[in-house]
C-alpha cells in the first residue's frame, strides 16, 4: 500500500514538473532548492484541494441517501492528475465561495469535454 501511495505521488509530481523533460535546470544550489521547493507546495496543494473535493463529493453522496463504504473511501486517492490542465492561464485570486468549495457536478447533468 505504502509503495502505490509514493508512486502515486511521483506520478503527480512528475505532471507538474513537466518543463525542461523534468529535469532541474538551475545552475547553482540554491537555484535547485527554490525549484523542488515550489514543487512540493504546489504538489501539497494539489493534494489539499484533491482531498477536500473527494470528502465533499462522499460527504454529498452519503446525503443523497447512496452507501458509500469506509472500506471504499479508504481506497481514494488524492494524487489523481488527469482533471489537472498544467498549459494556460491561471488566476490565484480567491472567489467568495460558500463553504469555501465550488459546487460539485451535477451527475445527471450532460458533461460536454
Amino acid at each position: 500500500m505504502q509503495a502505490n501511495l509514493q508512486e502515486g505521488r511521483h506520478a503527480l509530481a512528475r505532471k507538474i514538473f513537466h518543463g525542461r523533460a523534468g529535469q532541474l535546470y538551475q545552475r547553482y544550489q540554491d537555484g535547485m532548492e527554490e525549484q523542488i521547493g515550489a514543487l512540493g507546495r504546489v504538489l501539497n496543494a494539489l493534494v489539499l484541494f484533491d482531498t477536500r473535493y473527494m470528502d465533499a463529493a462522499v460527504t454529498q453522496l452519503r446525503a443523497d441517501g447512496f452507501e458509500v463504504r469506509d472500506e471504499d473511501v479508504a481506497r481514494l486517492s488524492p494524487f489523481v492528475r488527469h482533471h489537472i490542465n498544467m498549459l494556460g492561464r491561471y488566476s490565484f485570486s480567491l472567489p467568495d465561495l460558500p463553504g469555501g468549495l465550488r459546487p460539485l457536478r451535477d451527475p445527471d447533468s450532460v458533461d460536454e469535454e
